[in-house]
C-alpha cells in the first residue's frame, strides 16, 4: 500500500523520529522530540499533519535476553498515547540492536561522537522503520 510510515524510538529524554517516502523504500530521520515537553502532543500532531502516515512503528526495547523491562513499559505507554490521538495501525518492532546499528552508521559516516549524540535517537528510529518496512514487505 502506498503511503508514508513513521517510526519512533522512545527514550526518557528524547524520542527519535523517522519517516518513509510514500513508496515505503527510504527512511529519513527527523528532528527528535523531547519526551518531557509539555507540548509533545502538539509536536506529534504537527508531524502527523505534515506527513500523513498510514502506519506507525514504535521500537520495543527488550533486553538482549528477550525479556521486557521498564523501557518496554514506557514505550508501550507512549504507544497507547499515540493510539489514543492518532487512530492508525501501530506495530511494535524489536529494537534490541537499533541504537548500536545507528551508532555504527554514524561512525562510518564520519560523524564525531559529540554530534552523534544529537542524531542517535532519530537514526535508531530509522533502523526501527527499516525493520518495520522489511517485515511489512515480507508479509
Amino acid at each position: 500500500m502506498r503511503g508514508r510510515r513513521i517510526a519512533f524510538d522512545y527514550g526518557d529524554v528524547r524520542i527519535g523520529v523517522a519517516v518513509s517516502d510514500p513508496d515505503g523504500i527510504i527512511a529519513t530521520p527527523l528532528t527528535p522530540l523531547l519526551s518531557q515537553n509539555p507540548k509533545l502532543l502538539q509536536d506529534l500532531a504537527a508531524i502527523f499533519n505534515e506527513y500523513q502516515p498510514i502506519s506507525i512503528y514504535i521500537g520495543e526495547p527488550k533486553h538482549m535476553s528477550g525479556k521486557s523491562g521498564d523501557s518496554v513499559a514506557k514505550a508501550k505507554k507512549f504507544g497507547e498515547l499515540i493510539e489514543s490521538e492518532f487512530p492508525l495501525p501501530l506495530t511494535y518492532v524489536d529494537e534490541r540492536l537499533s541504537t548500536v546499528s545507528a551508532a555504527r552508521k554514524l561512525k562510518e559516516a564520519g560523524v564525531n561522537p559529540r554530534d552523534s549524540k544529537k542524531l542517535i535517537d532519530s537514526m535508531a528510529a530509522v533502523a526501527i522503520l527499516e525493520q518495520g518496512l522489511a517485515i511489512e514487505k515480507n508479509s
